[in-house]
Formats: structure tokens, sequence, C-alpha cells
């Protein structure tokens, strides 16, 4: 945690020398109490005592302003870091391969970008620097506790090592009980996250009630670890409490014994009595202060487990050039994403520059797998991919998926304008060039209708939107960041065949002077396709265009008949 301190070494410093002057300034009211009560108050100087109340004003508003501006800086500190921290995660996580995310729950990672962090501030806020302050305070207290009767001190710590053991304790049950804690805040965001997005499939199912039972549980799991972590600071406080009045006790009995003898003055007993408060209580405020920093350490350890994750796609190539042509070949490729549960197996082909190729197939038979590994969100494990002749682990990765152009059968759409959903924030793509692209596909007017038109805002994953209309803002935004490879994959399958004619016209536009692969089920979008390859389990079973593969009558034909010969439409 300390490198993450570095850029702000001054707020620290500055924090470390108010801790301390909190430390210095500490003793000083009881001290002046003990003078004010044995050479003032008992000797009846009243003029005396109203210089003393002037420097007890004096010392408890300098006192506010170290502690104000105390309370600033290590807050600034805290919130400063938790920042860094936080944008470094999110980064992070952005650059991760796709697999680290199909086996890892994305409630998880929102917890350990949101709520673990915020437990790690308190680690700078409430924790470290507090933490230092608290052992100054009682080293110095002590100190002068020491100077003013050694005997007195010796006879009011004697509680002093049963709460060392009873601090000890607490200290490990709740490192326990704040895991516990931890774990079922993540699970708890998990199990909402996830049912919050699926909520039209509960309400779909009727599951409302099913799902809440599993909520309940989940709850009180969450409720009974907080239940428990309050349960032992509900014996630690009143332990505390009877050690301090223990000691107090002691205090009076041999303090007056001490008076009586004419040994010690009254103030001193007083001034003890202060500084056993100022002694016992930065105690129990340490131990409260260890247990937010093993909290933090708690959060902090699960976020570096993520920032340790070395899932990363290799970005070693170092090719950006200025023309590229598009062609693509695949040599011997061999795929899976478990170990050698192969998807793909032995897959050639070769795409020339400008074509377009169909992947046909059942579900399940690699379509997607293929289109998935020529942008290397997952790495091949044998064989090569070759982009103009050189394997595409050779371009640099962010200029590899900057030309590969991907228009998904799920299209999603952030919370934003449709402009800023069209070019993703891209300060090169200017207005102009998203009207015309949106001219291009058909869906100007449409846009146009629109409340603000392109600054209309769209709801969280277009949900405001109908799913034609979302497609046709993904070709736009296609279109726009102009790749000269255009993956298409199920861009049809979810919308009707009247919204379908308008997207098909949007295709034709689309791929014109690109290479295109498009994966379709309705092979009425794919007919016009240069070649078509048939998958099936992971192979390549026929290659060819679609009248070529008629002739075959193998797998293609079973498929088009499947799809066309029972609406009575013959080849």
């Amino acid at each position: 945690m300390v490198r993450y301190m570095r850029p702000y070494r001054s707020i620290f410093w500055v924090s470390v020398v108010l801790t301390i002057a909190l430390a210095a300034v500490a003793p000083a009211l009881p001290l002046l109490i003990e003078n004010t009560l044995d050479k003032y108050i008992l000797l009846g100087d009243s003029s005396g005592l109203n210089t003393m109340l002037l420097l007890m004003i004096a010392l408890l508003l300098l006192q506010t302003v170290i502690r104000y501006f105390h309370t600033l800086m290590t807050n600034t500190l805290g919130q400063s870091v938790i920042r860094d921290i936080r944008v470094q995660v999110f980064n992070h996580i952005t650059s991760l391969r796709l697999k680290y995310f199909d086996n890892t729950p994305i409630g998880r990672l929102i917890t350990r970008t949101v709520s673990d962090l915020e437990t790690i501030a308190n680690i700078f806020s409430e924790g470290l620097i507090q933490i230092i302050g608290d052992l100054l305070q009682l080293v110095v207290i002590l100190m002068v506790m020491f100077f003013t009767d050694w005997r007195l001190t010796l006879i009011v710590l004697i509680p002093l090592p049963l709460m060392v053991i009873a601090t000890y304790i607490f200290k490990e049950a709740m490192k326990s009980a704040f895991k516990d804690v931890r774990l079922w805040v993540s699970n708890l965001n998990t199990f909402l996250q996830e049912h919050i997005s699926g909520i039209s499939i509960i309400q779909y199912f009727a599951r409302e009630e099913q799902e809440m039972n599993k909520f309940k549980k989940i709850n009180k799991k969450h409720t009974d670890a907080h239940v428990r972590a309050n349960w032992y600071f509900s014996i630690f406080f009143p332990v505390m409490e009877v050690i301090v009045a223990v000691a107090l006790g002691l205090l009076v009995w041999y303090g007056s014994k001490q008076i009586l003898a004419d040994y010690i003055s009254p103030g001193v007993v007083v001034a003890f009595i202060m500084y056993i408060n100022m002694i016992f209580r930065p105690i129990r405020e340490l131990i409260d202060k260890f247990n937010t920093l093993q909290m933090g350490m708690v959060s902090a350890e699960r976020i570096f487990n993520v920032l340790d994750t070395d899932a990363f796609t290799p970005n070693e190539g170092e090719l950006q050039p200025e023309a590229l042509r598009g062609e693509i070949e695949f040599k011997n490729v061999w795929f899976a994403y478990i170990e050698e549960n192969w998807v793909l197996k032995n897959i050639s082909f070769h795409v020339k520059a400008g074509e377009t190729v169909a992947l046909v197939g059942a579900t399940g038979a690699g379509k997607s797998s293929t289109i998935n590994i020529l942008s290397r969100f997952y790495e091949i494990n044998k064989g090569e991919i070759l982009l103009n002749n050189i394997d595409i682990r050779q371009y640099e990765l962010n200029y590899l998926r900057r030309n590969i152009g991907t228009v998904l059968q799920d299209v999603f759409l952030f919370s934003d304008s449709i402009f800023n959903n069209i070019t993703l924030h891209n300060p090169d793509i200017k207005r102009k060039d998203v009207i015309e692209a949106a001219k291009k596909v058909g869906a100007y007017d449409f846009i146009m209708r629109l409340p603000g038109g392109m600054d209309y805002q769209v709801q969280e994953r277009g949900a405001t939107l109908s799913a034609g209309q979302a497609q046709l803002i993904s070709f736009i935004r296609a279109l726009v960041h102009d790749p000269k490879i255009l993956v298409l994959d199920e861009a049809t399958a979810s919308v009707d065949t009247e919204t379908e004619e308008m997207i098909q016209i949007a295709i034709d536009n689309l791929m014109k002077g690109r290479t295109a692969i498009v994966i379709a089920h309705r092979l009425s979008t794919i007919q016009k396709a240069d070649k078509i390859i048939v998958l099936d389990k992971g192979e390549i079973k026929e290659m060819g265009s679609h009248q070529e593969l008629l002739n075959l009558d193998g797998y293609y034909r079973r498929l088009f008949d499947l799809q066309f010969t029972s609406a009575g439409i013959q080849s």
C-alpha cells in the first residue's frame, strides 16, 4: 500500500507532523489543571485562576484547529489513494482477456472496485496515521506520568496486562469475523447484480418468490457475519470499562493515602484521573483502529489478487502498417477453451482481401469461436492465423482489434447518448461522419425522429429501443470506425423479416470494399457470399459457393432443405 502514497508524500508528512503535534499537546491540559488546583484554587489566587482558564481555552482552540487539519489531511490522503487504485483496478480489469470473465462473477469485481476500495480508504483516514498518533500519545503521557510520580504510575498500570490479553483475543476474533463480512458482502453484490440484470427471466417464469428465498438466505449470512463482529465488540468494550474502573479504583485508593501522608498534592491525583482516560481511551481506540486496519488489509488482499491476475492477452507485436488489405488465412488451427476439449479442430481456409466468407453450422459447431480467436480474445492452441500473410500475434493488439469491426447479435448499448454509443467517445470521429454513416445504413430517419436525435439518451442496454434499431446503431458504430475486416455474428437473428430487409441493405453498404466474415443461421442472408464454410463439431465439412455446396448434396444441402423446402422455396 505504501507505494500508492508516494505521489502524496507532502500530504502524508503534513499528517504525520499534525499527529505528532496532537500527541505533544495531549498531556498539556492535565498539567494545567494540576497546577491550577495546587497553586491557585487551594491557595485562593483568583487572578492566577483566570489566567489559567484563559490558557486552557487557548489550548483547547489549538487542539481543535490541529485536529481539523489532521482529519482533513488524512481523509484527503485516503481518498486520493483509492482514486488512483480504483483507476488502476478498472484499467486492469478492462485489459483482462475474456476467458477471465467466463469464470469470474461480475458482482465480485464490482465489490472489489467499489466497497473494498472504500474500506482501504479507512486505512489512511482512520487507521494507519491514527494508530501512529495514538501510540505517540501513549508514549508521551506515560513519560509525563513517570516523571510526575513513578509509584503512582505503576499502581495505575497494574490492570494493563489484562487489557493487552483481552485486546489480543479480540483482535484475532475480529480478523476472522471481518473476513466473513467481506465474503458475504461480495456474495450479496454478485447475487444482486446477476438477478437485477436478469429480472425479466425471473418475471417471465414467475420465480420471484423462489429467488427472494435465495436472497433471504444470502442476506441472513451477511447479517450473521456483521452480528458476530458486533458481538465481539459488545463483549470487549464492557471488559475494557471494567479494567479502566479497576485502574481508577487503584488510583483513588493509593492516591488518597499519598495525599493524607503529604507525599503528593491533590492536583497530581486529579491529573492522573485524566491521564487514565487519556491512556486507556487510545488503547480502546487502537483496537478499533487495528480492526479498521485489518478490514482494510483483507480488502487490500482481495484487490491485489485482482491486480495480480495475469490473465492478459500477450501484446508483444509491434506491427501497425498504414495500409491493411484484409487478407485472412487460417492454417491448421486448433482451439479449446478448457485443456484439450477441442472446439476447433485443424481449421484451414483462406479469404482474399475484399471477399465475403460465411460460416454456417449447428449451434456449438465453432462459428463464434472462429471470430473470437481472429480478434485474439482467446489464444489458439496450435496452428497459426495470418493477416496479410503475417501472423496476427505480430500486430500490435489494439491496432489489430481496431481493424476488425464486429457486429454481434446481442447489441450492447451504454446508458449514454446515441452519438456517444456510436463513437464510443472517440474524438477523431466527428458528428458529420456519424450522420453520413447513419444515412448509409438507413438509420438516419429513425434517429432523427427520437427526442434529441443523436443526443437521445439511451437507457441501460438500449431498453428504450427496438432490437432492430439497436442493431442499426451497432452497424453505424462499425462503419464510422472504418475497419478493414468486418465480422457479423448472427446480426439479423433477433429481428423480424421487415427489419431484416432494411438491415440487409445496411450490411451490403457496410461490406463494400471490406473483407467480411458472416455468421448466420438464416441461409438467405449468406447466399451472396464468395465462400461458405460449413462447420460441424469444430471441423470444416464443406467449403464453396452457395450453388457448389447445394450440388454436393451434403451438410449444406440438408441445412438448406430444412429451412426452405418446407416453406415451398426451391433452389
